[in-house]
Order: structure tokens, then sequence, then C-alpha cells
């Protein structure tokens, strides 16, 4: 395994990051526990997880990963092998069974309090919010409308909340999730003022989806913030189980089709092509895709997902190849032909 440090710090950070969000849903608690042991004998240090999860959230579900992970922290007695981070949900419809309030009040508090009992630890290592509190474009949104949603700037308050949190010595530091330019600049600006720093910023990105190079990329290396890419494979559509019109039993988008975000017509387009890139080079495609994402300069770790222990173990073993120029090249041509299908 290969080790970023979390930018401004020294913990060292596994390159590839354990995802957990089908866990209670998708996975049993069993099946969660065999990931956990897999991935932390192969090195894997940096374990991510939400209040929300699993995906799809619901009420009846509500926090079931993290009740699952604070499990085998438990039976495992593994808390200090692991570097473990969460996030608050953040407001919507979406999250109505969660509360109601976003970050207002002493919602950041009560949800830091909830993932640390869950969890069965007394301390986050990082700890994120999930998306911004005022409308704006993540979730597949491609481009900005300002709509009138009675925001108020509300940055300040949330770092004046989680510098509490900090202090109190629950969460060691913060990040920052689905979260656009000016959002993280502004941010950044605020901790200017002696308020905690959001040293990650977690934001999809794979091939399918390469927006965030265009101006957080550069804010992370010049800001030293860290990217921790999520849906590198785009829900699985860049393991190509999807490829030649497959809809494979029990996977995401059989079970969930309304999760359309990596399934439209230019995606599958651009998958086949980079398929096609990847047999040439007599790599899986899984392997190539996940290798360009663990190897860019702005990501401090890549996060993984799986459902199955041969996926997992092709996921992590993906640290181990490295793209030439050639591949580099090749994949950068599909990308001006069919630029961010999938937002």
């Amino acid at each position: 395994m290969e080790y970023n440090k979390l930018p401004g710090t020294d913990i060292e950070v596994s390159k590839i990051c354990l995802g957990t969000m089908t866990w209670g849903r998708q996975n049993s608690e069993n099946e969660a526990f065999e990931q956990m042991d897999y991935s932390l004998d192969k090195g894997v240090n940096f374990f991510d997880t939400a209040e929300l999860y699993p995906v799809p959230a619901t009420p009846d579900r509500y926090a079931d990963t993290e009740k699952i992970i604070g499990n085998w922290i438990s039976s495992r007695n593994s808390r200090d092998k692991i570097i473990l981070a969460s996030k608050i949900a953040g407001p919507g419809d979406y999250t109505a069974h969660i509360r109601k309030t976003g970050y207002k009040g002493k919602s950041i508090e009560e949800a830091v309090n909830g993932s640390l009992k869950r969890l069965k630890t007394d301390y986050l290592d990082l700890y994120q919010l999930h998306w911004p509190d005022r409308a704006t474009n993540y979730f597949g949104k491609r481009g900005f409308e300002y709509i009138n949603d009675g925001w108020e700037d509300n940055f300040k308050e949330n770092l004046e909340t989680l510098k509490k949190i900090v202090d109190s010595g629950k969460v060691r530091h913060v990040g920052l999730s689905n979260e656009n330019a000016w959002g993280i600049m502004k941010y950044l600006e605020y901790a200017k003022m002696g308020l905690p720093k959001m040293i990650t910023i977690q934001n999809p990105y794979s091939l399918l989806n390469r927006l965030f190079e265009v101006g957080s990329a550069e804010i992370c290396k010049r800001e030293n913030v860290g990217l921790l890419a999520y849906s590198p494979l785009g829900f699985g559509v860049l393991s190509g189980k999807y490829r030649n019109g497959n809809m494979p039993d029990n996977s995401r988008l059989k079970l969930f089709s309304n999760l359309a975000r990596f399934s439209n017509e230019k995606c599958f387009e651009a998958t086949e092509l980079y398929h096609n890139i990847a047999a040439k080079h007599n790599l899986s495609l899984t392997e190539m895709s996940l290798a360009f994402v663990n190897d860019r300069p702005f990501v401090t770790s890549n996060i993984i997902g799986a459902t199955s222990m041969d996926q997992l173990k092709e996921n992590i073993n993906s640290i181990n190849i490295k793209l030439s120029k050639e591949i580099l090249g090749e994949i950068n041509l599909v990308s001006e032909k069919i630029p961010n299908p999938a937002p």
C-alpha cells in the first residue's frame, strides 16, 4: 500500500480509502466485517462513512453503517489501527428523517455526538460537511443557477461550531464534501481568522467526471487541500459490468434505477472507449479507472466501494497499477471527445 499525509498534518492515510455506503443495505454486517478485516490486512487504514449511510437513505436504516463499523471496532479492538472519517448529512427533503435544521444551532454538535456513540469511539480523525446547505450545483447539477432560497452566509458560524468540537477533542480535523470552488475558498478565507481549516474535500472524480479539474484541483494544490475522490468507478459503470446492455442482479443500477447519474447514453459510450484502451494495454477497465484516480497529484485518497470480496481485492490491488504516458494520452483523447458525461 502507498500512503499520503492528510494535508497539513502528520496523519498518514492509505491512498485507497475504504468506502462504506453499501453496508447495512447491499452488504450484511458479516460481509462488512470481512471487508474491513481484509482491507486492514492489505494496508488500508482509512475508512470513510457518514450518518446518512447506507444509501439510498431511509428512516428505518438511519446510520446503520456507522453502527456496523462501531461493532467491528469494538470486537476487533482496532480503533488505533485506522483513520476514521464521517460526515453530517446536509439539509433537504432527502434527509428530513435525520433533521430539518441543516447545520444550524446545535445540529453539528448533536450529529458528532451521535456518530461517536454509534462508532464506539471518543474521537473522529476527520469530520466533514456532507454537502452545502445553500442551493448550488452538486449531486449531478452541471451549472450554477441562482435560487433565492433564503440562505445567509454561515461559513463562519459553521467553523466556529467546528472549532468548539475540535477543541473538545472529539474531532481532530475537518473537511468538506460535494462543495464547489467558491465554497472551498470561502471556508479557507474564514480559516485565516483562527478557525479550523478544511483540509480535505470529498467530491466525485472519475474518468466519467473530471469536473473537479476545473478550478478546484488548482485550489487543492495551491492551498494544500486534499481531494478524497468518491465514485471513482461511477457506481460500477467503469467496472464494465453494464457493458452491452447488461444489468446484473443485485447491482446498484438494477436495485436502484433512480440513481441515474452514471447511466446515461454518453456514460456508456465513453465507458466503451475506455474499455478498449484498457484491453489494448492488458488491463481491466477497473484497474485502469482506479489507477488513473490514484495518482492524480491533487488526490489524497481514492474512496473505493465494493459489494463482493472479488471486487474489493481488485480495487485495492489497483494501487500497484501505474499508467504510462501513452495510456494517459489515450484517456485524454476520450475525455476531450466525451467530456464529463456524469457530472
